[in-house]
């Protein structure tokens, strides 16, 4: 464990090699988007002027205590924190992504826990499900997924 200050040093660390880094290596690579959240960073580049492999290279040079890793997409799709971007000729699809270890499981309401605790899940879910550009579909798909949660009822 670190201390409670560790998070706000090392964002204000990021966003200082940012402001020092990021123009020249958008230009260098023709880096068309950049989008970082805490410690996840999805880049958007033309590969007819760059390389994930140049890219990573010059991030990794970026200073001493830093260590970039890449994710390539697969079959023209990426996930990033909790979505799934799918490259199509001529958009993008978004759909929700669920990492292999999520359960579906949420706090059942007959539990002795604060109320705002038990309605935060449900909360979340439902934002999240209408935040993203889904299509009809997906969008069917999951909300089928938090009925499927919110009926499931717990063994004893």
């Amino acid at each position: 464990m670190g201390a409670p200050s560790s998070g706000f040093t090392a964002e204000i660390f990021l966003q200082h090699i940012e402001h020092l880094h990021m123009a020249r290596l958008s230009m260098k690579h023709k880096i068309i988007n950049y989008f970082r959240y805490v410690d996840d960073i999805l880049i958007i580049f033309d590969p007819n002027y760059s390389s994930i492999q140049a890219i990573l290279d010059d991030f990794n040079a970026l200073h001493r205590n830093l260590q970039f890793t890449a994710e390539l997409e697969e079959n023209n799709t990426i996930n990033y924190l909790d979505i799934t971007i799918q490259k199509t000729p001529t958009s993008w699809k978004t759909a929700i992504y669920r990492k292999p270890t999520f359960t579906d499981t949420i706090i059942p309401y007959t539990s002795n826990h604060p109320t705002q605790h038990k309605f935060a899940a449900v909360k979340f879910l439902c934002k999240r499900l209408n935040t993203y550009d889904l299509l009809a579909d997906e969008y069917q798909q999951q909300e089928d997924t938090i009925h499927s949660i919110l009926y499931t009822i717990p063994s004893q």
